[in-house]
């Protein structure tokens, strides 16, 4: 009770708010139309626009410090801006009292200039997704300088993803050669950069020769990013070489003379210059890809060529083979698939064939190489350096063949060198260290060789050492760090060779006797495909599987399965630069793109 005799209670009252923002805008915008209350007038180009002053002040830190600071404009009624159209600043405005402004491809440039000029960030912000959203190849580098120079991070990196993703179109525009030298080096060192090291130098000479007198000066810094040990040899051999930017610059002609050395000498050179750049990973856009080719199904020679594709893990049909081999042989150098002699199948008739067949996977297509000296089958062949060695077969009078073939990939060309000391079919085989590895397999009495045989390829000489750990026909190796790991061969074992120490370890064995299957090494891990398996009752059966094992953990674990069954395949890793379509991220409860782009702030 108070003195009165009325009753109060100070916590018992009743708190009235409206939110008259939207209101009170719409009013002073109304007020601005009409020109009523106004007390500053904006002027550009001969026209006048009459504004609040305290509308302004209160969306635009710039006009705040012009009306509520000691400067002149704060006293005058007429406030003249330069470098801005009368358009431009009506929208500007118009964003100031409503909130809202409509961007399109002819003013976003000019809007942007002027939401940076005069801080109005949600606006700079709003461009900035507009041209996210209309990001091309084409205009990617303006758009990532654009970016840089308003300060849009978000525009700026998605500008430069779409460049690195899609830098062989990208580096075709005439944007790539504005660029500065500072610039150019950063998208040409970036690990994202999605392209064949071939393009990185491509690109970097067409934009030196766009303005060679200023900047020729450029070149080492630019070449010190292509990845030399990348190039294909041939490409460095006989385009980098001879190339008259490379022959002008001293230092860039001395990195190449000294990755030559390294690229193509048998034996190991001491070149400290070159192996600090020498040891810089692949670019992350590299991929490695299990390729399977050829094989027997049911007992019919097959043509397809497939690729594992791990993210979807699905097998993707690529281009056949143009013929269909039996017992030919495959191995993959320099990002291409090789499948070299075998008996070709036509219409039932087998001939021997020499043949040379060559898969690119960047333009899926075979094409045919240079012919082997001797056509034979149920060879071996494996890829070192630049030369693919082949290692015995069966001749055209079926004879067993002891000789070794090299094909030089820089200069196409065979030749014969030191025959194995011994001829063996079937066995695994395996390249380490300057060193050709040929474990086991049958002589021709089809009885397993207990026998390494070992080519020191820099000396043109084979040892050999005899032991009882080697029974193996039919079976794969694959080479992961310093051990040979040999997967089965009409047995489950799973033995590894130490390189280092020339000892055996025993690893954990398959699930099955098997022969006649394909292994190969993505990401230090094995993958085995197909063969042929002996089941519980001694028959053999032919098997469709896909398993992986894993070193470290001495485990096995399935894939799933191929296709189909197949055996006598060839499996192989395939390192490339894989091209995925980029798609942009959108923020559709910000922004819409159809050409023209309504942004509402008022919330």
């Amino acid at each position: 009770m108070d003195e009165d005799g009325q009753y109060t209670d100070l916590h018992d009252y009743f708190h009235f708010k409206e939110d008259l923002s939207c209101d009170l805008l719409e009013q002073l915008n109304s007020l601005r139309q009409e020109s009523s209350l106004t007390d500053v007038l904006l002027c550009a180009g001969g026209k006048e626009i009459p504004c609040h002053r305290n509308v302004l002040a209160s969306s635009s830190p710039y006009f705040r410090a012009m009306f509520c600071s000691n400067f002149k404009e704060r006293l005058q009624s007429r406030i003249h801006l330069l470098g801005i159209c009368v358009d431009v600043l009506g929208q500007i405005v118009d964003y100031a009292y409503t909130g809202e402004i409509i961007i399109n491809g002819g003013n976003v440039l000019s809007l942007m200039e002027a939401a940076d000029i005069y801080q109005y960030p949600k606006v700079l912000e709003a461009c900035s997704l507009y041209l996210q959203n209309h990001l091309t190849p084409e205009n990617c580098f303006s758009m990532a300088r654009l970016g840089e120079v308003f300060n849009c991070e978000s525009l700026y990196k998605q500008a430069r993803a779409v460049t690195l993703q899609n830098f062989p179109q990208a580096s075709a525009s005439e944007d790539m050669k504005e660029l500065s030298c500072s610039e150019l080096a950063g998208y040409l060192g970036a690990d994202e950069l999605c392209a064949e090291e071939e393009q990185v130098f491509e690109t970097l000479t067409v934009w030196i020769n766009h303005d060679p007198k200023t900047r020729q000066g450029c070149i080492h810094k630019l070449f010190q990013k292509v990845r030399l040990q990348y190039v294909h040899p041939t490409y460095l051999f006989h385009f980098m070489l001879n190339n008259p930017l490379i022959q002008s610059s001293p230092v860039c002609r001395s990195i190449l003379e000294s990755a030559s050395r390294l690229l193509f000498s048998l034996s190991p050179a001491d070149t400290p210059d070159i192996k600090p750049m020498w040891y810089v990973p692949r670019r992350y856009a590299s991929q490695e890809f299990l390729i399977i080719v050829g094989g027997r199904k049911d007992n019919q020679q097959m043509r397809e060529t497939l690729l594992y594709d791990q993210s979807s893990q699905q097998w993707l049909g690529l281009a056949k083979l143009p013929v269909r081999l039996y017992k030919a042989s495959s191995a993959s150098l320099h990002s291409n698939v090789y499948v070299l002699g075998g008996l070709l199948i036509n219409n039932k008739k087998r001939s021997l064939s020499a043949s040379v067949y060559c898969f690119s996977l960047k333009t899926n297509a075979w094409r045919t190489a240079e012919e082997m000296l001797v056509p034979c089958y149920s060879h071996q062949s494996i890829a070192h350096k630049n030369c693919i060695f082949s290692l015995g077969g069966v001749s055209s009078n079926q004879m067993m063949l002891n000789t070794l073939q090299r094909y030089d990939s820089i200069f196409s060309i065979w030749e014969n060198m030191a025959p194995m000391p011994v001829a063996v079919l079937h066995p695994a085989i395996a390249a380490k260290d300057q060193r050709l590895y040929v474990f086991g397999g049958e002589d021709i009495m089809q009885n397993p060789v207990r026998l390494i045989q070992i080519y020191n390829i820099s000396r043109n000489m084979w040892f050999r050492m005899e032991t009882r750990m080697v029974k193996n026909i039919c079976a794969p190796a694959a080479v992961i760090g310093d051990k040979i790991i040999i997967a089965g061969g009409y047995t489950r074992r799973m033995i590894a060779f130490d390189t280092k120490t020339s000892k055996f370890l025993k690893c954990a064995g398959m699930k099955e006797r098997r022969m006649h299957h394909g292994a190969t090494v993505i990401n230090n891990k094995i993958y085995v495909t197909g063969g042929r398996y002996i089941t519980t009752g001694n028959s053999i059966e032919d098997s469709d599987s896909f398993d992986c094992y894993d070193p470290e953990l001495d485990t096995w674990t399935s894939k799933g399965s191929l296709p189909h069954k197949l055996f006598d395949h060839g499996c192989l890793t395939l390192q490339s630069v894989s091209y995925k379509p980029h798609t942009l991220s959108t923020r559709s409860s910000q922004i819409r793109c159809l050409g023209t782009c309504r942004v509402s702030e008022v919330e």
